[in-house]
């Protein structure tokens, strides 16, 4: 026991100290992408540059990106040495409207808090069902890592739970696969009303890299009604706990 608890003093404090404290991000991070035209030479070269599709042109010529979409490459960044396109230090990306992910170089409208009666309900406690809808597993790296100390996700009151039937909402990663299209359906189904539903990451939300392929949907919001958009490939983790927790008003 002495043995357990001098390594627990060595070891001090581990827990960080977000959202009292704003987080330290990786040097490699790359959060909300700004958009200056002025700056663009060469639209047509960022928009093909891009491996998702996430760029386009509107009818007066104005860039837009779709950060849905988006897998935070930086290929379009590199497109525009002029600084067109610059992706920032910015994590909280989540959007409440999938309209909302669309952003131009006029900014973006951040998330609201879910309505106040789901508050009342979940805003102390929440369960959610973690879904991975045929991911490549980083999205749900990116999710299961909230349970550990770092991060722990359970002092805010939300927790993973294993059965559908024990959660107020379902977190869903992964593109929506043909085969995984029923399973979600089950699961949705089985978790009781009232209830929410969190996309996590560029394939949840829209199909990601994997959208026009015949076996794929495009992503949760092809089939469930999702409250709660948290972009990214994967999303870094305190992306998803600033969606989560802002959903539930816990922050703003």
């Amino acid at each position: 026991m002495w043995k357990v608890l001098l390594a627990r003093l060595r070891q001090k404090h581990r827990t960080i100290g977000y959202p009292r404290r704003a987080p330290v991000l990786p040097e490699r991070f790359r959060g909300l992408p700004a958009i200056d035209d002025g700056k663009i030479a060469d639209a047509r070269a960022a928009i093909e540059a891009c491996p998702a599709n996430a760029l386009a042109q509107d009818p007066g010529g104005r860039l837009r990106l779709d950060m849905g979409r988006c897998i935070f490459c930086g290929e379009c960044e590199r497109a525009c040495p002029g600084g067109g396109i610059a992706f920032g230090r910015e994590y909280r990306l989540c959007a409440r409207t999938r309209e909302d992910l669309v952003i131009t170089a006029e900014g973006r409208r951040r998330a609201d808090a879910l309505g106040a009666e789901a508050r009342r309900l979940f805003g102390r406690s929440l369960k959610l069902r973690q879904v991975s809808a045929g991911g490549c597993n980083a999205c749900e790296a990116d999710t299961n890592v909230l349970t550990t100390v770092v991060f722990d996700l359970g002092r805010f009151g939300v927790q993973f739970v294993a059965s559908p039937r024990h959660a107020d909402g379902l977190l869903v990663t992964g593109p929506v696969t043909r085969n995984m299209e029923s399973a979600l359906r089950a699961t949705y189904e089985a978790v009781p009303a009232p209830k929410i539903v969190i996309a996590a990451g560029a394939c949840a939300i829209s199909g990601g890299l994997f959208a026009d392929h015949d076996e794929v949907r495009r992503g949760a919001g092809d089939i469930l009604p999702v409250d709660v958009f948290i972009p990214g490939c994967p999303p870094h983790p305190m992306t998803i706990l600033d969606g989560v927790l802002r959903a539930l008003g816990r922050i703003e």
